[in-house]
């Protein structure tokens, strides 16, 4: 019988972070098994991982309508499950997006942390084209932008596209119209729209809506967290030496953190978390 374990990745009690499922043993399961268990959980990804040698396992994520590439909290959420049970060290994923390996400490506390080092990062100016109807579904202004931080594509694993907010208050206020913004992203392969406010030059809060995946708001979300300090570097608004500290799920009554570091010649980024067990 397949064991199914529920994960809350980028927080330190299971009321905050995002839910995630974890298989550790996927070897004897189906594409359409795996789909239907993430479905059945209902999180916005569930990781399968499918043991290949010591240490080293390849890694599938399902929402509960599709699988995804590459997805950061159930990374997270995964290697801190392994970490409880194999210890520390370095685990090797390999994703659809490409490698990610993960290393798996103790923490001051006797936690355990996870740090994912994503796929490579690369990110494009966003067209006219491609925003204004993200702004109609969004219910958004020209006003409720900030154009310090121009419109983006960014990827680290898959595209996000990455819009600021000029306030706090238009970030906290999400009321969008979840079937339109769905068949945006779906025709453009966006796997969320990264909604941000800048509270500091390394200090940011987001906001992820998910229609492809089913999930109108992702309370955490480490692929775009690691494209996001992909474009903030581009922009040459980020240095290598620099913690990112990203604010995410308090909107939605599931605060979490996750921290992010560049890695000097490298366009990949670290991503890095905690994670608890669901009861």
């Amino acid at each position: 019988m397949t064991e199914i374990l529920r994960y809350a990745a980028f927080t330190s009690t299971p009321a905050g972070g995002n839910p995630a499922g974890v298989v550790l043993d996927a070897r004897e399961l189906s594409d359409a098994d795996m789909l239907a268990i993430a479905a059945e959980l209902g999180y916005s990804e569930t990781a399968f991982l499918h043991p290949t040698g010591d240490r080293q396992y390849r890694i599938q994520y399902f929402s509960p309508l599709a699988e995804v590439a590459f997805c950061g909290h159930a990374t997270i959420a995964a290697s801190v499950a392994l970490g409880e049970r194999i210890g520390p060290g370095t685990v090797n994923l390999t994703t659809q997006a490409g490698p990610v390996p993960v290393e798996i400490a103790v923490g001051s506390t006797g936690g355990i942390i996870a740090i994912l080092t994503s796929p490579p990062s690369s990110t494009r100016p966003a067209s006219e084209e491609e925003v204004r109807p993200v702004l109609d579904a969004l219910g958004w202004s020209a006003d409720d932008v900030d154009t310090a931080y121009p419109a983006h594509v960014a990827n680290a694993g898959n595209d996000h596209l990455v819009l600021a907010a000029a306030s706090r208050d238009r970030l906290a206020d999400l009321d969008y119209d979840f079937d339109a913004l769905g068949k945006i992203m779906t025709e453009r392969g966006w796997t969320t729209v990264h909604l941000f406010w800048a509270e500091s030059p390394s200090v940011f809060h987001a906001r992820d809506p998910f229609p492809p995946g089913g999930v109108v708001e992702d309370p955490a979300t480490g692929a775009a967290a690691a494209a996001f300090t992909g474009y903030l570097r581009a922009l040459g608004r980020l240095a290598d030496d620099t913690v990112l500290t990203l604010h995410q799920g308090v909107d939605m009554g599931r605060p979490s953190l996750l921290t992010c570091t560049t890695i000097p010649g490298d366009s990949r980024v670290k991503v890095s978390g905690t994670a608890v067990p669901i009861d």
